[in-house]
């Protein structure tokens, strides 16, 4: 390709080409340090990264980082609040946390911050399960949260400085905040897609938190998904993270080293950064790739635990494939009996960006 016709396609002030490498970098930064460091419930760094690079388009000041770090601290520690009613009063218990995922979600909808929105619902879910189960377990999944998020700022701070986006180059399109009825009903169904993981997870939160993880990223995924399509969105993305999980597994299996680890984790996230930003045709919208990522990284960083464990590791990655495709088949059934009107429909697909 020569360089004229090179510059028209990818302009000098079109920012997709660094975007797609600060999020592939940064997610195998984070990746990299949550596993070099041996932080508690590694995978949840990079997942964290791949929210925050994929949503933040600008570098975030110290002031601001550290405000979002204490905001995540106030907001995850919000389902310890509700261990005790769980335990005591479970019906009451889970009917709260039911309402709460719901004010959660529409909260992102009518045009707050959607990170907080989404840690929230992390911790409402992750941590009052765990604390229903032992409260030394709700504590150790804070620290595993706050500590993943310092790596994941860190990293995006890094980022920015390695990749910024060119002089000139256009600010990403602010989300639109939906109409209180069409937020209400989406946000609705976000809800209720979350809540058979966390069901699940009462019962055994180690074994059920990379379902959660799931959960909230299939949840964030149904606030821009249409039915129509749905099953093609929703179940594609899975599958694929799952395909890609299986050929990351052989790829490191030739190799295995901290900075393999990394190398190929910078492969794969250079391939769905590139279909995410558009600078590789993809008839797919950027929450599908988004989903696509995280759930590589759940799939992968559960079966490399699982090795240094002693576990059977193919066997735990069968169980665990199955238990994400039987909650995207219930997003999917979510979706289809919960389908906005017509207006809230186009008005979701304008919004391009998960809540």
């Amino acid at each position: 390709m020569s360089t004229e016709s090179t510059a028209i396609l990818y302009p000098a002030r079109d920012p997709r080409a660094r975007r797609s490498l600060r999020l592939a970098s940064g997610t195998a930064l984070c990746l990299a340090a949550s596993f070099g460091l041996s932080l508690p419930i590694p995978m949840i760094a990079p997942v964290l990264g791949v929210f925050l690079l994929a949503s933040v388009n600008q570098p975030m000041s110290p002031r601001a980082g550290l405000g979002l770090v204490l905001v995540v601290m106030l907001t995850t520690g919000s389902g310890l609040l509700l261990i005790p009613l769980l335990r005591y009063y479970p019906f009451t218990g889970v009917l709260l946390i039911a309402l709460c995922l719901f004010l959660a979600f529409r909260y992102g909808l009518r045009g707050g911050n959607n990170l907080v929105s989404t840690f929230l619902v992390i911790g409402l879910t992750m941590i009052s399960a765990a604390g229903t189960f032992d409260f030394g377990l709700a504590l150790l999944v804070i620290g595993a949260l706050v500590k993943g998020l310092l790596v994941a700022v860190v990293v995006l701070a890094l980022c920015h400085w390695l990749f910024p986006d060119p002089a000139g180059a256009p600010a990403p399109p602010a989300a639109t905040a939906l109409p209180d009825d069409q937020a209400a009903w989406i946000a609705l169904r976000a809800a209720l897609v979350v809540m058979p993981a966390f069901l699940l997870a009462l019962n055994d939160p180690a074994a059920y938190i990379p379902v959660i993880l799931k959960a909230v990223s299939l949840g964030r995924q149904s606030c821009t998904t249409a039915a129509r399509g749905a099953g093609r969105e929703l179940l594609g993305s899975t599958m694929l993270g799952g395909v890609l999980a299986i050929v990351f597994w052989c790829a490191l299996s030739l190799f295995v080293h901290l900075w393999m680890y990394f190398l190929w984790m910078l492969l794969f996230g250079l391939v769905a950064a590139r279909k995410l930003y558009g600078l590789s045709p993809s008839r797919y919208p950027p929450g599908f790739w988004v989903n696509t990522l995280v759930t590589l990284i759940i799939l992968l960083g559960q079966s490399v635990q699982d090795s240094v464990a002693g576990k059977d590791v193919y066997t735990a990655f069968a169980v665990r494939m199955g238990l994400f495709i039987g909650v995207t088949l219930y997003a999917w059934l979510m979706i289809e009996l919960l389908d906005q009107p017509r207006g809230a429909r186009r008005h979701v697909r304008r919004r391009g960006r998960p809540c």
